[in-house]
């Protein structure tokens, strides 16, 4: 066995410190589980909440408001959505936010004194939820990414990895693992994602897991052109305009973003946010003040002026695809293997449309603690000895890099990556989608592919991109298997040589594989779970 800088032994190892990670540690060690988190950045600072405020989907536990909540979606994520989940979300975000309140989380109340919970600011939720990783016991690797998981014949059994600091080696033995380490938004820089690059994919793809909902991951939010904050809300109250001040017809925040879309194709659009009263823009400046940051600086008014916009792409951050799930404790097909928050396929409440916020933020916490509840159990079940079980690395076996290669014909990380983001970020390969374009995209992917399975080069000394490079990869090349499969328009996913609902697509579609992606409809929803247990 390898020599590491750092091994430890536990009953459960969480991969990703956001929120779903800190859910899940927690949840796991109150279970009675020995719980090591491991996070690519600093556990309570880096993902996509931790800088941002996040709407919460918190509802009452009345019939009348669970019905409009449920409803609410449904259409627009093209009625793929799952009521049973819905209501166990709910119930437990309910449950979730109330005890965040207990632990003193400060939510704002109204002249009544009612505490109004459908928000977070992300700054303060996350130092809270690090704290009580703290306070539960849980021993967390920050600056640690998971470069391989670990696993025998019964099943994963840990992973090993770096510190990006230090440059020392990590390895936890643990009988069981959950993958909390988000989506992917492919280093489009926005605000919160530099660390979200599909590595928990590429884990479990590799440990035989497989996807769901990929083609799921049309995701654009509205951007200044000069900032990374992706608040798409806020340009409900906006006006689109082109560049000599006329109207853009069409264009909205919503139902109008493929105007925005195609003006972008070839010239640039501009916004104004002038259709906020006086009560609209103090509720903003309070509710997301990073929002007004950038605006501040370069002193525009956003709500007088007009100011340049983008498309940001976010991938499967706001997208809902992700890894498949089996069962109601997000178990995937690979025992003693869990998934949990953007890692995790969300079209189990949000069907094949999210926006940010809201259902993300209640499926991180939801599915958070399912996970680490359910991966505790099973841990503890397998009893002393579990997480010593000469486990071996993953990565080996998929051919797929791990550490960069001194071979100085190798593409290097940053062509590889950039080859990818020329594939996924353009509007008229992405957003409005054809077979054939799909097709093209996923030809050069593949080939890419197999340029990085040969090795690649990380010149810039950061080995961590190199299974970035391998990770995002592997997500566009599913993303693009899931969409060229679903010959229709539906959710999110936009095919414009099938550009309506079919309602004999009505189902979800699984994806995998690494060197031959495949895809194939999901017809009978969640299926029935078959496991081999480890004997210890």
């Amino acid at each position: 066995m390898a020599q590491y800088d750092l091994q430890l032994q536990a009953d459960v190892l969480i991969i990703g410190g956001g929120p779903s990670g800190a859910w899940a540690a927690i949840t796991a060690a109150k279970e009675g589980a020995k719980v090591v988190l491991v996070d690519k950045g600093y556990c309570g600072t880096s993902g996509a909440t931790a800088p941002s405020g996040t709407g919460l989907w918190y509802v009452n536990p009345t019939a009348e408001e669970r019905e409009a909540a449920m409803k609410s979606r449904e259409a627009l994520g093209g009625y793929l959505a799952d009521r049973g989940w819905m209501k166990r979300v709910l119930d437990q975000t309910y449950s979730n936010t109330n005890q965040i309140a207990a632990w003193g989380y400060p939510f704002p109340l109204d002249e009544a004194g009612t505490s109004h919970r459908k928000s977070l600011q992300g700054p303060e939720y996350m130092r809270l939820m690090r704290r009580q990783v703290q306070k539960a016991g849980v021993r967390i690797l920050d600056h640690s990414p998971a470069l391989e998981l670990l696993a025998d014949e019964h099943g994963v059994a840990g992973a090993t990895g770096v510190n990006n600091q230090t440059k020392d080696t990590w390895r936890v033995d643990a009988a069981s693992v959950v993958i909390a380490t988000g989506g992917c938004a492919f280093l489009s820089k926005a605000l919160g994602t530099n660390v979200l690059t599909g590595d928990g994919y590429l884990l479990a793809a590799e440990a035989g897991a497989s996807l769901s909902g990929m083609e799921f991951s049309t995701a654009y939010s509205l951007a200044p052109a000069f900032s990374p904050v992706t608040k798409s809300a806020f340009y409900t109250w906006a006006t689109f305009y082109y560049e000599d001040g006329t109207v853009i017809e069409g264009a909205g925040s919503q139902r109008g973003r493929s105007v925005i879309a195609k003006t972008l194709l070839t010239q640039p659009v501009f916004a104004r946010i002038d259709k906020a009263d006086e009560i609209v823009k103090k509720a903003m400046r309070q509710a997301q003040p990073n929002f007004f940051l950038s605006f501040d600086r370069l002193g525009i008014d956003p709500f007088t002026q007009k100011f340049p916009v983008t498309l940001r792409f976010e991938g499967t951050v706001r997208g809902t695809g992700g890894i498949h799930i089996i069962d109601e404790t997000c178990a995937t097909e690979v025992p003693g293997l869990y998934a949990a928050g953007d890692a995790a396929t969300r079209e189990l409440i949000c069907g094949g449309f999210t926006g940010g916020g809201s259902h993300n933020a209640a499926w991180a916490m939801s599915s958070g603690y399912f996970s680490g509840e359910a991966a505790a159990k099973y841990a503890l079940k397998l009893g002393v000895g579990a997480a010593d079980r000469k486990a071996k690395g993953l990565s080996e076996a998929s051919g797929v890099p791990k550490v960069a290669t001194t071979r100085a014909d190798a593409l290097d990380t940053q062509e590889i990556i950039k080859a990818v983001q020329d594939e996924v970020f353009p509007y008229d390969r992405n957003w409005f989608r054809t077979g054939e374009g799909l097709q093209s995209s996923l030809g050069r992917l593949d080939h890419l592919w197999h340029e990085l399975k040969q090795g690649i080069q990380a010149s810039d000394g950061n080995i961590v991109r190199v299974r970035e490079a391998a990770a995002m990869t592997a997500t566009a090349r599913w993303m693009y298997t899931s969409g060229l499969e679903r010959k229709e328009t539906r959710g999110m996913h936009r095919r414009e040589d099938f550009p309506r609902i079919d309602e004999n697509q009505k189902y979800r579609i699984k994806s995998g594989g690494l060197d031959k992606t495949w895809a194939k409809p999901l017809v009978d929803g969640v299926q029935p779970r078959v496991i081999k247990e480890a004997v210890v």
